[in-house]
């Protein structure tokens, strides 16, 4: 049996920049045995497999170690993969996953736009196990899937070298860290050491 893979470099212009994902395009599904254990062959922070039903494509994503519900990036990823090698005449892919319909459209200047749905974080208490895991006290907390946490600085951001065994023992999948940037609006970082990502180069489903 041969199954196609792509890697595709995700938010970036450039090769080896931004965050790769593999797109695995497939006629039929597979069990789930296979694909997790594609995924850890690929050992890549997401690999995206597609299987195309009617006018749109079921979508699915698996980290090293396990299936997640939402992943920006390698979204993207296979809806370039469809635009570039599959259907270069559409100008926009409807995905069906484990989150609902994501809609990914492409520009005439080949940019692609995608709708996530929102997920807005609720204020909650600091756990002691996120304060002791990234070394630093934060000005605010807010939980979804994740911990969002929001510093005061892009410094501090910078420095924060975090306790992956700590973090992989929270009540969450991953971990935000946030602050205002010094010259762009924010910057942030993603870790999820429970699903086998402890830094993800850029993540889109920490932004929605």
């Amino acid at each position: 049996m041969g199954i196609q893979i792509f890697q595709v470099d995700a938010f970036t212009k450039h090769v080896f920049k931004g965050n790769p994902a593999a797109v695995c395009p497939l006629n039929e599904w597979l069990g789930d045995y296979i694909l997790q254990k594609i995924a850890a062959e690929n050992n890549l922070s997401e690999t995206a497999f597609f299987v195309k039903k009617n006018d749109i494509y079921e979508l699915r994503w698996f980290t090293p170690k396990t299936e997640v519900d939402l992943c920006g990036h390698a979204t993207l990823a296979a809806a370039f993969v469809i635009f570039n090698f599959f259907e270069d005449s559409l100008h926009s892919v409807t995905f069906e996953t484990m989150s609902g319909k994501l809609v990914v459209e492409k520009e005439e200047t080949d940019l692609l736009f995608m709708d996530f749905p929102s997920r807005r974080g609720q204020p909650c208490d600091l756990p002691e196990e996120l304060i002791r895991a990234l070394g630093e006290e934060p000005a605010e907390v807010f939980l979804s899937r994740d911990y969002l946490v929001v510093y005061e600085s892009e410094n501090q951001i910078k420095r924060i070298n975090p306790n992956m065994d700590l973090l992989e023992k929270l009540d969450s999948l991953g971990v935000i860290i946030t602050a205002p940037g010094d010259e762009v609006d924010f910057v942030s970082r993603f870790f999820a050491p429970k699903v086998g990502v402890p830094e993800d180069p850029v993540t889109g489903s920490a932004h929605c």
